[in-house]
């Protein structure tokens, strides 16, 4: 039987209207918008579009964005300063870098620069170290997508074997901590894992974020499983995932497709940091 689709969109789409009912609380209590910033340096033109889809999906919620268009050659120190005036700035509740960097500029730095309370993006080391100790923090916005994709289907995740391949600190690693707190049993498998298929056919949650086309064929999942496809790899004709969809889609239970699965998704926890962040520090 054919696996059930997991509909990135329309799932984003009921967050969203959730939101919007917050942020629009939020203005009547504060009289202002939430504000959400967003830099984006060079021409990269994934990261332009990447950048137009957010400052969209805020106006469609009531966010007040402002979007800083910085030349690929701006030196760092002058990205760092723009940050700390939006650090000290009250009506900006969020502050967001789009990645990739030029390379002149040191990512880490740049985002640790920003207040743990406005990194919307969930990358800062404490909000990383939080999600770790289990404590409140503002989740990376991928993983906990794909969590709110998996509750959709409406199976629970307590006591299931979860398998995620990859482990990078901006999927991988956070996914594998966000499923432990919801009390499965993770496995983080990864390209150089030896035998990877006996591992990925025992679990009932995979997670696949390896950045490698159609690295997951369908005689490497377990039967009914639940899988989440991350990947996003650009072909001469379209999109493909990690995982090759249509052999997985004659095996598993409930698939994401590529696109319109978890891309979706990942706007949307961007949007509900920001407004969970504007919440709590303007209570």
């Amino acid at each position: 039987m054919r696996a059930k689709i997991i509909d990135g969109k329309a799932v984003a789409t009921q967050i969203r209207s959730q939101l919007k009912v917050r942020a629009e609380a939020f203005s009547a209590r504060c009289g202002r918008r939430i504000g959400l910033a967003v830099i984006l340096v060079g021409d990269n033109a994934a990261s332009k579009i990447y950048v137009r889809n957010k400052i969209a999906a805020c106006e469609e919620v009531g966010i007040q964005s402002a979007a800083y268009y910085l030349p690929s050659e701006t030196e760092e120190t002058k990205l760092t300063e723009l940050i700390d005036t939006l650090n000290a700035d009250n009506s900006t509740d969020g502050i967001l870098v789009q990645l990739p960097l030029p390379k002149h500029i040191n990512a880490r730095s740049i985002l640790e620069r920003i207040l743990p309370q406005k990194d919307v993006d969930g990358f800062h080391a404490i909000n990383a170290g939080n999600l770790l100790l289990g404590n409140p923090c503002l989740p990376a916005c991928t993983p906990h997508g794909c969590i709110e994709l998996i509750r959709s289907t409406g199976v629970p995740i307590a006591g299931k074997h979860a398998v995620v391949i990859g482990r990078s600190n901006i999927v991988g690693k956070p996914m594998a901590l966000l499923l432990l707190q919801n009390d499965a049993t993770v496995t983080v498998a990864h390209s150089r894992t030896q035998d990877i298929k006996s591992i990925t056919k025992q679990a009932d949650i995979l997670v696949v974020a390896v950045g490698i086309k159609e690295f997951v064929t369908g005689d490497m999942i377990k039967p009914g499983a639940i899988v989440i496809d991350v990947g996003m790899n650009r072909g001469e004709d379209k999109l493909y995932g990690d995982v090759c969809f249509d052999e997985a889609a004659q095996v598993a239970g409930y698939i994401t497709p590529v696109p319109g699965g978890v891309g979706p998704m990942t706007i949307a926890m961007l949007l509900g940091n920001t407004v969970t962040t504007a919440e709590m520090h303007n209570a």
